[in-house]
C-alpha cells in the first residue's frame, strides 16, 4: 500500500511540475527573492534562502523524477518485448536485452550496425532495404543449390 501510494505520488508530482504555470510560479518566486534583495540588503540570510531552498527541491525532484523514469523505462520495454514476441519474423533473443552484459550487446550492436550498412547500401544502387537478411540469404543459397 505505501508503495502504491509513492507511485501515484511520485507521477502526481512528477506530472505537475512539468506545467507551464508550475514553472511560472517558480519563475515568480525567484523574481520575489530578487526583489525583496535591497530590503536585507543582499544579505547571507538572504542568499541562504535561496540556495537551501533550491537544493531542497532539487534532491527531492531527483528522487521523484528518477521513480517516474524507471517506471516508465519498464514498461517501454515490457511493449517492446511484446512487440517482438509478437512480430513472426523477430528474434526473440532480443527480449529482455536490457539484462544482458555490455559485451553481449556490443556483439549484437556490431551484427545490426552490419544490416544497416548492408541496407544503406543497397539503397544507394537502388536497390530495397526492407526484408530480413539472414532469411533472404537462406532464400538465395536455396536457389544456388
Amino acid at each position: 500500500m505505501k508503495r502504491n501510494l509513492f507511485v501515484k505520488f511520485s507521477s502526481y508530482i512528477a506530472h505537475i511540475t512539468g506545467q507551464p504555470a508550475t514553472f511560472t510560479l517558480a519563475a515568480f518566486f525567484i523574481l520575489v527573492w530578487v526583489i525583496t534583495g535591497p530590503f536585507f540588503g543582499f544579505s547571507d540570510s538572504w542568499q541562504l534562502v535561496i540556495n537551501t531552498t533550491t537544493t531542497i527541491v532539487t534532491f527531492l525532484m531527483v528522487f521523484l523524477i528518477q521513480s517516474t523514469q524507471n517506471r516508465d523505462t519498464v514498461a517501454i520495454q515490457l511493449k517492446l518485448d511484446e512487440l517482438i514476441r509478437a512480430t513472426e519474423k523477430a528474434h526473440n533473443a532480443l527480449l529482455d536485452i536490457e539484462e544482458l552484459s555490455e559485451e553481449e550487446l556490443v556483439k549484437i550492436r556490431k551484427n545490426y550496425e552490419k544490416i544497416a550498412a548492408t541496407a544503406r547500401s543497397n539503397l544507394r544502387q537502388g536497390k530495397l532495404d526492407i526484408g530480413v537478411p539472414e532469411i533472404e540469404s537462406k532464400i538465395r543459397k536455396k536457389k544456388d543449390l
